[in-house]
């Protein structure tokens, strides 16, 4: 059997009338299984999980973007996290019986009919990049919606699909396809999002400039930004773990702890955004087990609770495995 994951992020997280109404778009299609719906307050965003067969995830896919352009007004979004359309990004992701080539196919299917549809610009992301320049999402959004207009003028940032239009009400969206992503939240004892940004200047791959020369960061595959959420009480490390092989949520974890630590504040646990694989909570639940000098070979519950517990994965919300 053929199984792809879609994770689309759509801009709004405060209107369950309308994340749950554009996410049932994509249930409604048969063959689709949707997984998760994760909306966020203060960042008004939505991260939907679905799985299938490729035509199956490729026609919710479409139909969730329908609908996002119907119920989704960019003129009046605010929100913490980076954005610049209503469906902001929706990757495909091979789960079995497919490749990375196959997703890529899905993600430019999709570009080319919502662009002919729905006339609107439409960008190609990570194993899809059309240049090299594109291939990460933050460099595609620099400027989010408010730079839209401007960029859509110039020859370097023509659409890979669609007209070269600003379209006010949803602005553009990003289609691609790559590995597992693990969107994870770091928390820390302080309201200052300052703090957090240090945190993440530390732990991300990208590091941080200083006095023109680039320093990198502690970790490989890791991108990250500082922010504080009202509704937790706290500054959180926002990361995207973009290869568990290379950097798995425990290394995460550590060197946020590690470089908080450092700066004398503390983290006080963490939180995942959507899904995130079972083999990677087993990884970690092993991890602190290990370093418990308590025996790993206990049943996966035991294994998991302890990664859970590790983790604080229960601080700012109900963790359910």
């Amino acid at each position: 059997m053929k199984v792809v994951e879609c994770v689309p992020n759509i801009s709004d997280g405060r209107n369950p009338e309308v994340y749950n109404a554009v996410a049932e778009a994509a249930a409604a299609v048969a063959g689709v299984e949707l997984l998760d719906v994760d909306p966020g307050v203060e960042t008004n965003r939505t991260v939907i999980t679905f799985v299938g067969e490729p035509e199956a995830v490729l026609e919710g896919a479409f139909q969730l973007v329908k609908k996002s352009y119907e119920l989704i007004d960019m003129r009046t979004h605010q929100g913490a996290h980076g954005r610049q359309g209503a469906t902001d990004v929706c990757p495909f992701v091979p789960v079995g019986g497919v490749t990375m080539d196959d997703c890529v196919e899905l993600a430019n299917r999709l570009g080319e009919r919502v662009g002919e549809e729905l006339g609107v610009p439409v960008f190609l992301y990570e194993y899809a990049a059309t240049r090299p320049e594109r291939r990460s999402l933050a460099d595609i959004r620099q400027g989010e919606y408010e730079a839209l207009a401007d960029k859509l003028k110039t020859e370097e940032f023509a659409p890979d699909y669609g007209p070269a239009d600003f379209v006010p009400s949803f602005g553009a969206m990003v289609a691609g396809a790559r590995k597992f992503l693990v969107a994870y939240n770091v928390d820390l004892n302080v309201t200052d999002k300052r703090w957090a940004n240090r945190v993440a200047f530390d732990v991300r791959e990208k590091g941080r400039t200083v006095k023109g020369v680039q320093q990198p960061g502690m970790l490989k595959a890791v991108r990250g930004v500082g922010w504080f959420i009202p509704e937790y009480g706290c500054a959180q490390v926002s990361m995207n773990l973009v290869d568990l092989d290379v950097t798995p949520v425990h290394a995460a974890f550590d060197a946020c702890d590690e470089s908080a630590r450092n700066r004398g504040i503390r983290v006080t646990g963490s939180e995942l955004v959507g899904l995130i694989p079972k083999q990677s909570m087993l990884d970690a639940g092993v991890h602190y087990l290990t370093r418990m000098n308590r025996s790993p070979g206990v049943p996966e519950a035991d294994v998991v609770h302890a990664a859970v517990r590790s983790l604080g994965l229960n601080e700012v919300s109900d963790f359910d495995p």
